[in-house]
């Protein structure tokens, strides 16, 4: 059952319902601690990579402890304040934030930790081990730096009525196609050009198709026909990784809504606002019974849940102490084979 968590600084009525990257330890800062400055964000290591202590919180610019759920706003405008409707850039584009939580061609599943204080990224867990994806050939790990847009929430009491399966409970996922590798906690600004419904295990689990708007192929890539055209392969290889990613675990393949047709840009941003909605219903409900938070302020920026400097740096404090990567098993790099 769900019940109500203390998060960070402002929007943050948080609902409690990596690998970190596998390179040369000489990567790492000697330090305990490492923080790695973003534009506007910094992540702070705690606990050792590979491991089930392992956890990366967030900081703003400010250096307090926020979370990457409920604190980051969906929208990048600055002037946005609480309930302040989305600017237009003069691209003519509304752009998003989006904390990336696995970096492209890694393996393991990283995630938002919606159930603990501030909401860290950490690796799932499973039947008590570290979960990483497999390899189903021809892709290595994740094809894409993936993660989530902030301030959203797929309801999972809510039945959509595009794909006739209730939310995931988590917010709404994000396969960024750029060139660049990205790293685990990094907050990017992206463009959406689509989306894909997928129906994971009786859930809808949306896949919003978006890009880095640094990358250098930002300017070319306005829709979901765009991306058909200048990386041709990509789309069919996205649905293709999703419907086997679970095969090599002994599961069936992922089913999608629309006959695993991708959506244009307009209604991947509806399906964005929607989860945005829910999220702030989340927020605002005023009592608590089972999954529901109590919330009763009328502003989201005045939430009860908002708790003190101290209490959040004291959340991170009692965490584990950054250490060294732990080694990855090698059924970690095995190439799994399925006949179309």
């Amino acid at each position: 059952m769900c019940s109500v968590i203390h998060t960070a600084t402002r929007f943050s009525a948080a609902f409690l319902c990596s690998q970190s990257s596998r390179k040369s330890t000489s990567l790492f800062s000697a330090a305990f601690i490492h923080l790695r400055k973003m534009v506007h964000y910094l992540t702070e290591q705690r606990g050792r990579p590979n491991s089930t202590d392992y956890r990366v919180y967030l900081k703003n610019s400010d250096q307090k402890y926020i979370s990457p759920f409920h604190d980051i706003p969906l929208y990048i405008a600055d002037e946005q304040e609480c309930g302040v409707p989305p600017k237009k850039f003069k691209t003519n584009e509304i752009l998003f934030n989006m904390v990336v939580e696995v970096p492209r061609w890694s393996n393991a599943k990283m995630e938002i930790a919606t159930k603990e204080p501030l909401n860290p990224i950490k690796q799932d867990i499973k039947k008590g081990k570290l979960r990483y994806v497999a390899n189903v050939f021809p892709h290595k790990g994740y094809i894409w730096n993936y993660g989530a847009l902030p301030q959203t929430w797929e309801d999972p009491n809510h039945t959509d009525k595009d794909t006739m399966c209730c939310g995931d409970n988590d917010p709404i996922d994000v396969c960024e196609i750029g060139s660049k590798v990205c790293v685990t906690g990094q907050v990017i600004q992206v463009k959406v050009l689509g989306i894909l419904a997928l129906i994971d295990e009786g859930e809808t689990d949306w896949k919003v198709i978006a890009i880095n708007v640094e990358d250098p192929d930002a300017s070319s890539l306005n829709s979901i026909e765009d991306v058909r055209k200048i990386k041709p392969g990509h789309l069919e290889a996205t649905v293709d990784w999703f419907k086997k990613y679970k095969v090599p675990d002994g599961k069936p393949e992922n089913q999608f809504a629309f006959n695993g047709q991708f959506k244009d840009k307009d209604f991947a941003i509806e399906v964005i606002k929607s989860t945005h909605s829910y999220w702030k219903a989340l927020v605002m409900r005023e009592k608590m019974k089972g999954d529901e938070i109590v919330c009763q302020n009328t502003s989201l920026c005045e939430s009860p849940f908002k708790c003190t400097d101290a209490e959040a740096s004291a959340v991170v404090e009692a965490a584990a102490e950054y250490g060294e990567p732990l080694p990855v098993s090698s059924e970690v790099d095995k190439w799994h084979f399925f006949t179309n």
